[in-house]
């Protein structure tokens, strides 16, 4: 079998499509992807016929064979040979943890690239930025074998300039580096990235304890991740918000979701604080308990769909995340797709995530 060639996909407005032909478009995308990752991939053509799925196509999205994520900490899969592989993610995990292992040829990790940069594009502009880093630069210490973390440094930093660090090798808050870095740039727009919990627990507790507010008001935040640690100290997205600008000036505030598993396929929150699917993905929403498919605004597991897993048999993820469809083609931001919210995670779910897994060395 020829292998899928979705590049056709990238001249699509990110979010142009209306909900009816996308659905017929992503279901026949997501039948050709299940057909080549049952012929290059043994276990997953194996879990298939198990499934009682191989050599069916799916009529509808949610017919389309899934796989638990979980899987992925537990098997080696992918679907090109191991000589091809160009670069490999891991997800992050605490101490004793098992982590997802993500393989990616060099067109795949160029076609994960290729579509991030046009929903980051979509939501923050196109021009690069200075960008400051709510991070270490010890997390990138390994360039074949990335962390989540890692790997979402480097892939939102091509939409930076000057890339630069906030915190130090023990992460705690380089005062140094910032100021260096706000002098270099006064008063030109910033770019500040970083992930939630990272954000909350090593930055902006760091200037509260010191009275300071640092001047990036010209600054965007792009932050996603960790909300479950922050949930459980009582933070929910308005009084991070609420803290943000306090101690940095910056009202512009933008999440994002998304997942190792499914590098580049990311939803980014709209002006009015929805998350949004794009043209290149798509989400169900499933029962815990029989896994039938739900309507908009019922609670349930968050199933993840996209066209971009090529090398590796991720294009259907039944995640551990719970949450629910608010609207198809009603977004009052005027982008079209499917709107979102997380609730939380699978009661007894293994914590996972860029930022909610980070454990400081004892």
């Amino acid at each position: 079998m020829t292998r899928p060639d979705f590049s056709g996909w990238l001249a699509r407005p990110p979010y142009g499509s209306e909900a009816q032909a996308k659905d017929a478009a992503m279901t026949a995308a997501m039948n050709e992807l299940t057909e080549w990752h049952a012929t290059q991939c043994a276990p997953y053509r194996r879990m298939l016929t198990l499934l009682g799925a191989a050599g069916h196509a799916a009529r509808t999205l949610d017919e389309v064979p899934y796989l638990p994520v979980r899987l992925f900490k537990e098997m080696d899969l992918r679907s090109v040979d191991a000589q091809a592989v160009f670069k490999t993610l891991s997800s992050s995990g605490t101490t004793g943890q098992q982590v997802s292992r993500i393989h990616l040829d060099r067109d795949n990790a160029a076609m994960q690239t290729r579509v991030l940069g046009r929903l980051v594009g979509d939501a923050l502009g196109h021009k690069r930025l200075p960008m400051l880093v709510i991070d270490s630069p010890a997390v990138l210490k390994d360039r074949q074998a990335f962390s989540a973390r890692g790997a979402g440094i480097l892939g939102f930093s091509v939409f930076g300039l000057d890339r630069s660090f906030a915190l130090d090798a023990d992460m705690r808050i380089d005062l140094p580096a910032i100021e260096a870095f706000l002098q270099r740039h006064a008063g030109r727009p910033l770019l500040v990235f970083g992930f939630t919990y990272m954000i909350w627990a090593h930055f902006l507790q760091a200037l509260r304890e010191r009275g300071l507010c640092l001047p990036l008001a010209d600054g965007v935040l792009l932050h996603g991740g960790g909300w479950k640690k922050l949930a459980a100290q009582a933070v929910d997205a308005a009084e991070f918000r609420r803290v943000v600008q306090q101690c940095t000036g910056m009202t512009r505030v933008v999440n994002y979701y998304g997942m190792v598993e499914q590098t580049g396929s990311i939803a980014i929150e709209c002006e009015q604080g929805r998350l949004h699917v794009s043209d290149f993905s798509d989400l169900i929403v499933r029962d815990p308990v029989d896994f039938h498919p739900l309507g908009v605004g019922q609670v349930g597991l968050i199933e993840t769909l996209s066209v971009l897993p090529l090398s590796y048999p991720g294009h259907a993820l039944l995640t551990e995340d719970m949450g629910r469809i608010d609207g198809i083609d009603d977004c009052p931001c005027g982008r079209r797709g499917k709107t979102f919210t997380i609730t939380g995670r699978l009661p007894k779910a293994e914590l996972r995530g860029c930022s909610d897994t980070y454990e400081r060395a004892a």
